[in-house]
């Protein structure tokens, strides 16, 4: 790397100054506010170091230094102390969560949670179904030859579908299929049962085995080959309140990427368990996000991963407190969760 602590000091320094003024950094405020120990022109020095080197760059003639894409990574990485929430913050986290009643008040208290306190743009991934476990399955009859099949995950996850019988089915045959597919795939992973559920059909008796095929069928194409992951998105607004050099001066690929689930689901979907990702500027494989930084991490009940959750907004972004705050919200709903 080269760089010695003092060039080091400088960096931290003027990361956090730019991320808490939106101006660019000069050295005489660097002497006035941070206890470098050095003279203007020894920091005068450094960062031309640091410019030389690729963690800062001026944006226009005679004025300060701002970070490049470089000079965050370096600081993430070497120089941020993630901020510890306070105990107010971490209570206040608790409390809202808490009086969520079901999983979409779940998702939705989250993602409007993380908008709040990161002042930035926030993505909860619903619990995904290929990660979750079937709680139960019930069979709801609405005439003879028709049932709604309500799927129950163990995220709190609930799917229902129509399924068309080949034939009058009675209530009776109806109490033997939903006995036989609890017993059967209760507590399996929905990307584990297709052999359990093929199963099911040759093991049913002869009366029950076209009905059972028919069910078969519906659970494996509208529950195990094609689920459907689920994306929500608060704090767009939150884009409008930089500067003129967050995101080069535009909105407008940023707002189009948002649009996409598909990269929304790329950005915060494909985190591993018990870490937290950032990516910076250029490090975004999507073109239109090479302005954006993203915070991500996976939650779920204990060490079960069932989806991502994390921020996006422009690199210049308060990273060890953005980190602790996806970490934390991230954390509470594992353990709401785990307890329901």
């Amino acid at each position: 790397m080269g760089l010695d602590d003092r060039k080091l000091a400088v960096l931290r320094a003027i990361v956090e100054d730019y991320v808490a003024t939106q101006e660019p950094v000069g050295s005489k405020s660097l002497v006035e506010r941070h206890q470098l120990g050095v003279s203007p022109a020894t920091v005068r020095n450094d960062m031309a170091v640091l410019e030389d080197e690729g963690y800062i760059r001026q944006p226009h003639t005679s004025a300060g230094r701002v970070p490049t894409d470089r000079g965050y990574r370096l600081f993430v990485d070497r120089l941020s102390r993630v901020k510890p929430l306070s105990p107010a913050e971490r209570r206040a986290i608790e409390r809202f969560l808490a009086g969520a009643v079901d999983l979409d008040d779940v998702v939705h208290r989250t993602v409007r949670l993380l908008a709040q306190l990161t002042r930035q743009v926030a993505v909860v991934q619903y619990p995904s179904l290929a990660r979750s476990k079937v709680r139960h399955l019930e069979l709801v009859p609405i005439s003879t030859t028709r049932l709604m099949l309500v799927m129950i995950a163990d995220t709190g996850r609930v799917e229902q579908r129509l399924v068309e019988l080949p034939g009058p089915t009675s209530v009776e045959e109806v109490t033997d299929l939903r006995r036989l597919v609890n017993e059967k795939l209760v507590g399996t992973r929905l990307s584990d049962t297709p052999p359990l559920v093929q199963a099911l059909v040759d093991e049913s008796s002869p009366q029950l085995r076209p009905a059972m095929a028919t069910l078969s069928s519906v659970l494996l194409e509208t529950l195990v080959e094609r689920h459907e992951e689920r994306i929500a998105l608060a704090g767009t607004a939150n884009l409008t309140r930089g500067g003129l050099l967050d995101f080069q001066g535009t909105l407008r690929p940023v707002l189009e990427a948002l649009e996409e689930q598909v990269v929304l689901l790329k950005l915060i979907g494909e985190t591993e368990p018990s870490t937290t990702r950032v990516l910076i500027g250029d490090e975004n494989e999507i073109d239109n996000l090479r302005a954006a930084s993203v915070v991500s991490t996976g939650y779920g009940p204990g060490s079960t991963i069932v989806g991502g959750l994390g921020v996006l907004g422009p690199t210049r972004m308060d990273y060890p407190g953005t980190i602790a705050t996806v970490r934390a919200v991230a954390r509470y709903v594992g353990e709401l969760l785990a307890q329901n």
